[in-house]
């Protein structure tokens, strides 16, 4: 499928799949969007600990990044799983310039790593940070009572429908710990419903700019 790199609405950029008019990341702004959906309703609820975070939908890397850059804020120690079944050229990742954009110009080789680091191991990013990249469908998630947070950044319903069912939240509530939280941009009520009939409970937050709401699901 043909791709190219797009400007978003808050100037950071995102890959854009022109065969199906979808974004890695929202048009209105990538950075915003995932400091709202995945730092401000996800990672700050943690504080002073150790987490397992698991993302699904890996792809240019830029929440691991931002995720990676709000660790120390927080004293926060990161084990960070990265699941992506078609990864990004490197090409790309240069192209889409985050560290520039967040200012963090001195982590150019940290987020290279990020990418360039074999699949299905884990490796040490720094002291409190350490990345392992899994190349699979997420239907082949397997995790059990390890996780306590989640970003679910995959593809939108609209394109991909079934990512967004009961079977596959089915696998990230598994896969999560007791009290354990998924967050995504997404808000669609059958989505919403899907999460609740594996037995997560369900909020409804403000979304990031361009949507009117989000979801943020607890393993309760």
């Amino acid at each position: 499928m043909k791709r190219k790199i797009i400007v978003t609405g808050d100037g950071s950029k995102t890959i854009q799949i022109e065969d199906w008019n979808e974004q890695y990341h929202s048009k209105h702004g990538a950075v915003q969007e995932a400091y709202h959906v995945f730092i401000k309703h996800g990672l700050q609820l943690f504080v002073n600990t150790e987490i397992n975070l698991l993302e699904i939908g890996f792809g240019t890397g830029l929440n691991a990044l931002i995720t990676y850059l709000e660790a120390p804020k927080q004293n926060l120690k990161i084990n960070y799983t990265g699941v992506e079944a078609y990864p990004v050229e490197m090409n790309e990742v240069a192209q889409l310039d985050y560290c520039q954009q967040l200012g963090a110009e001195e982590l150019e080789l940290e987020f290279e790593k990020m990418h360039q680091i074999l699949w299905e191991e884990s490796s040490p990013i720094s002291d409190f940070f350490a990345l392992h990249k899994q190349k699979r469908d997420f239907k082949e998630i397997s995790d059990s009572n390890q996780y306590h947070l989640l970003y679910f950044d995959a593809f939108g319903a609209r394109v991909q429908p079934d990512l967004w069912t009961e079977e596959i939240f089915g696998i990230m509530y598994t896969a999560l710990q007791q009290g354990g939280v998924l967050v995504t941009y997404a808000a669609k009520g059958s989505v919403r419903r899907a999460m609740q009939a594996v037995g997560f409970t369900v909020e409804r937050l403000p979304g990031p700019p361009g949507k009117r709401e989000m979801l943020r699901a607890t393993k309760s």
